[in-house]
């Protein structure tokens, strides 16, 4: 399977504006924000998708979302924040490489899309 463009960013063959990483995941700087915060929280681990995940997965999924957390809390983001994950081409996937996305510093409309 040829490498998604995030696990070539994790392997720093293309560059990326980097917040965030560990020994877990990488957290960079959407390049088409779609809120003035637009990070991308992405495991090392290739996981396809969240509904692809596995029993396995379940210590990294939890890691990422402790991520979205820190995070928040560093940058400030007080009045609220929102997480999305995409899963599929209907759900508005569009890199086969599962990624949280954490949105802030605007007001979110519900319901999205």
């Amino acid at each position: 399977m040829a490498k998604t463009i995030f696990q070539k960013i994790i392997d720093r063959e293309i560059p990326a504006k980097i917040e965030h990483e560990d020994e877990h995941c990488v957290v960079l700087h959407d390049v088409n924000p779609q809120a003035p915060v637009h990070l991308l929280i992405i495991p090392k681990q290739h996981i396809a998708r969240v509904g692809e995940a596995g029993p396995g997965d379940q210590a990294i999924l939890g890691h990422l979302l402790l991520v979205a957390g820190r995070l928040a809390r560093k940058l400030g983001l007080d009045g609220g924040f929102r997480l999305v994950i995409n899963n599929g081409k209907d759900g508005g996937e569009s890199v086969p490489h599962l990624h949280v996305h954490l949105l802030a510093r605007r007001q979110l409309a519900w319901p999205p899309g």
